[in-house]
């Protein structure tokens, strides 16, 4: 029987109208069989379904609001149980998840905009934080398998796990998304739901791997003061098909760019 791909991409887009552009730009080049998107930054009948659909991405799943967070996915394969859970019930539209068939059978897809958390990492005196950590803490009861169903969870997780997943370990200690209460809290996540991180199954995690680059930054690529805040994992028998990983650094430098850049994961089943 012959193989078959199939490419799932993460992206937070920091507004999906604003920049519509280069997503269709990626989209015509890299042709993802699924695009999971976050910080839409708008209500669900302002989705530029229309653009995605001249491109073959009939098949959506939106779960938007007025000018803030917001995640979507589009599919060039029909989607089915879409639904959407209200995390820490604070009314914001972080998550949305679907089915789509694939050669290998079903899967569902996880698609997450986890708060950043502001800039104080003491959920005592910063309720954004405090609302980061119930966040993750809720996302322990996620499994990477549903009754035989395996599972994938991608999205703008705001947490850098590992010490090479950060331009400086020792000066990000006490920075919001490598904190060790973050790390911690995110990669007991992964092991509770006996989730693979991709990335890393794939790119040794000896190595250094960022997906977002500050605005601040006046030369975003010299500084190279990145974080790897974007995630793509799986129920571990679909690591076993992952047969590449392609994080889109080069995107950081497309005009008018969002701060983070696409992560795709191509299985081969």
């Amino acid at each position: 029987m012959a193989s078959s791909t199939f490419k799932l991409a993460t992206w937070n887009i920091n507004s999906v109208r604003l920049r519509i552009g280069i997503v269709c730009d990626f989209l015509e080049k890299h042709r993802p069989d699924m695009l999971c998107l976050q910080e839409i930054k708008c209500q669900n009948d302002q989705f530029p379904r229309k653009a995605f659909e001249e491109l073959g991405y009939k098949h959506s799943a939106v779960h938007g609001q007025k000018g803030y967070h917001g995640v979507a996915t589009v599919s060039r394969h029909p989607l089915k149980d879409i639904s959407s859970t209200d995390y820490v019930a604070m009314g914001d539209t972080r998550h949305v998840e679907c089915v789509v068939t694939t050669k290998r059978g079903p899967i569902k897809v996880h698609n997450f905009y986890v708060p950043a958390g502001g800039d104080e990492a003491d959920p005592k005196t910063n309720p954004k934080f405090d609302h980061k950590l119930k966040f993750i803490d809720e996302m322990k009861l996620l499994n990477s398998t549903h009754g035989e169903m395996p599972n994938v969870l991608v999205g703008d997780l705001n947490i850098a796990p590992l010490e090479t997943d950060v331009w400086s370990h020792k000066q990000l200690l006490k920075v919001v998304s490598h904190t060790p209460i973050e790390t911690d809290g995110l990669i007991d996540v992964m092991n509770k739901g006996g989730w693979t991180d991709l990335i890393r199954h794939h790119i040794p995690p000896e190595e250094k791997l960022y997906t977002w680059w500050s605005y601040r930054s006046r030369d975003w690529s010299a500084a190279d003061k990145g974080r790897r805040l974007d995630h793509v994992w799986s129920a571990p028998e679909l690591a076993e098909h992952l047969h590449d990983m392609l994080v889109l650094r080069e995107a950081r430098g497309w005009e008018k760019p969002s701060d983070h850049v696409p992560v795709m994961a191509t299985f081969k089943f």
